[in-house]
């Protein structure tokens, strides 16, 4: 289950721990070189907060991920934050490219 945070994302954004990052290189000089610099793959992470969704016309659409949900999302559509030493991603709801079963 996902950890309380005390942030509390507006509209239809949520907050997401990314998993860890596996696959770097680190060359003999020092640089660090990211998995995705061969692969453009997403990116995975668990959502730990959830807005209450966004009102379109007036009409309220309620968001289809939820607490918990490890999802997969692109890798430039996020805002990152620091938390109690921990780093979280802020992201809109629209960015999601799907839900890991």
């Amino acid at each position: 289950m996902a950890k309380k945070i005390a942030l509390v994302p507006l509209s239809d954004r949520i907050v997401v721990k990314p998993a860890e990052k596996a696959g770097e290189k680190t060359l003999a000089s020092g640089i660090i070189i990211p998995e995705t610099v061969d692969k453009e793959k997403p990116m995975q992470g668990e959502v730990v907060a959830v807005g209450p969704g966004k009102y379109d016309d007036g009409k309220h659409i309620p968001m289809q991920v939820k607490a918990g949900d490890t999802v997969l999302f692109g890798k430039y559509g996020y805002d990152e934050v620091k938390i109690d030493g921990q780093e979280y991603y802020i992201l809109a709801e629209s960015n999601v490219l799907g839900i890991v079963k």
